[in-house]
C-alpha cells in the first residue's frame, strides 16, 4: 500500500510540473530528451565541406551511374540508331503506329513545329512573317530522303538554327511527330499508286 502512495505522489508531482509551465515563456531552448534526432550531423544541399578536396558537400555522380527507370537501353527508341550505331529507317518495336499515335503526333507538331515549318510542312510558318531565317520544306528531296532515325535525332538535338526538343518531348512523342511528318510528306508527294486498293473506289479511282 505504501508503494501505491509513492506512485500517486509521483504522478501528482509530474502533473503539476508539466501542467504548471504551460503557457509560460522562456528564453532557454526547450527540453530535448533525444537531441540527436533534431541535431544530427549532416550537410545541407549546396553547403561547403572541409572533408572533400573541392570544398563541396554535394558529390558528383559516379561514372556510368543511371537513375532508376532511366536506363534507356533501347537504342532504337531513345537514339534512333540500331545496335551497330546506324540510323534506322523504320519505327522502333516499342512504338505502335495507329490512329492514336498519329493524333498525338499532329497535336505535338501543331504546338512545337508548325510555327516555323507550317501546317503542311512547307516551311511557311508564322515565324516567316517576322523575318526569321528560311525554314526548309519537308517535301524537298534532302528531307524526304532522311531516315526516320535522322529525323528523330534532329527533333531531339536540333540542327543549325533549329533548337533541340529532347527536353520538351518524350521519346514516344518524338516518334509520333516523325510519323506525322511522314504523313505530311505522303499527303504532298503521294501518287495514285500509294492509295490502298480498298480506298480507291472512295476517291473514284476505279
Amino acid at each position: 500500500m505504501r508503494y501505491a502512495y509513492y506512485v500517486l505522489l509521483f504522478v501528482c508531482v509530474l502533473t503539476v510540473s508539466v501542467m504548471g509551465f504551460r503557457g509560460s515563456r522562456s528564453v532557454k531552448p526547450p527540453l530535448e530528451v533525444f537531441p540527436d534526432m533534431d541535431r544530427q550531423a549532416k550537410y545541407k544541399p549546396q553547403s561547403a565541406s572541409v572533408f572533400f578536396a573541392d570544398g563541396r558537400a554535394d558529390r558528383p555522380l559516379p561514372p556510368g551511374v543511371v537513375a532508376r527507370g532511366e536506363l534507356r537501353d533501347d537504342s532504337e527508341l531513345f537514339r534512333g540508331k540500331n545496335a551497330a550505331g546506324q540510323w534506322i529507317n523504320h519505327f522502333p518495336a516499342a512504338v505502335k503506329i495507329d490512329a492514336r499515335l498519329m493524333e498525338r503526333g499532329r497535336e505535338r507538331f501543331t504546338i512545337y513545329c508548325q510555327p516555323c515549318h507550317g501546317a503542311v510542312g512547307d516551311g511557311n510558318g508564322i515565324t516567316k512573317q517576322y523575318g526569321m531565317g528560311v525554314t526548309p520544306s519537308y517535301h524537298i528531296d534532302r528531307i524526304v530522303n532522311l531516315t526516320d532515325g535522322e529525323i528523330f535525332n534532329t527533333i531531339t538535338n536540333g540542327r543549325n538554327t533549329m533548337l533541340p526538343y529532347g527536353d520538351k518531348l518524350v521519346p514516344e512523342d518524338r516518334w509520333a511527330v516523325v510519323a506525322y511528318v511522314r504523313a505530311l510528306q505522303r499527303a504532298q508527294l503521294g501518287t495514285v499508286k500509294d492509295v490502298p486498293p480498298s480506298h480507291k473506289s472512295e476517291l473514284g479511282l476505279q
